[in-house]
């Protein structure tokens, strides 16, 4: 007996899904933004890649990236990837390329990162690098963080990066960079110019903001 519905089901699994991808230039002249019309990531969180061997099946888009020999660093947050690549290739000659690649994987792929990657561990210290503030440990470090999430996060992430509180020492605000925002030439004039400026305005016990790339 022909079973319609078994035969529906199956269609829509093999159906390819919906999406649009567009790039968008950001501040940092060796990433570009990849932005879908639909959520990527499996959970609220961001998934940082420096280098392919940390991806261990957490996200099986950044390990098909990886394959390109250009690509340096990957970075997913919500709906969008930021790609970074070596200096010896122009985006002109990939852009397009990475674009349709992205969305052949998201048209047969719910989603681009499945797991969120382990913590990454500083060779120094040995301590976890975690993609999030550190927990506040005063009034002081809840008012920063609070501040950077109300007028800096949305700021960045539109721009394809994310910056996180590390912590609050003798006047010094430890920020850490990634994404689009890590090795960005004008990082250190948004740092400056306006993180810092935002910080002291509303807390005077700040001194500086210090920005620590990953």
């Amino acid at each position: 007996m022909y079973d319609i519905q078994n035969e529906l089901v199956l269609f829509m699994s093999q159906s390819p899904i919906p999406t649009i991808v567009y790039a968008e230039m950001t501040p940092n002249p060796a990433t570009m933004k990849f932005v879908a019309d639909r959520p990527i990531v499996n959970g609220d969180y961001i998934a940082e890649y420096l280098h392919w061997t940390e991806v261990k099946d957490t996200s099986p888009l950044a390990e098909k990236l990886y394959t390109f020999p250009f690509v340096k660093s990957l970075f997913f947050a919500g709906n969008f990837v930021t790609v970074t690549k070596i200096d010896d290739i122009s985006w002109d000659y990939v852009t397009m390329e990475l674009r349709e690649f992205i969305l052949d994987f998201l048209k047969h792929n719910q989603w681009a990162v499945v797991k969120q990657p382990e913590a990454r561990h500083q060779e120094e210290t040995g301590e976890a690098v975690k993609a999030e503030h550190a927990t506040p440990s005063n009034e002081t470090e809840f008012k920063i963080i609070e501040l950077l999430d109300e007028y800096v996060k949305p700021a960045v992430e539109n721009d394809g990066g994310a910056i996180h509180f590390k912590s609050f020492e003798n006047g010094k605000v430890h920020l850490a960079l990634r994404g689009a925002c890590s090795g960005c030439p004008s990082s250190k004039m948004t740092l400056k110019g306006g993180i810092e400026t935002l910080l002291k305005q509303h807390l005077p016990e700040v001194q500086e903001v210090v920005a620590e790339e990953l």
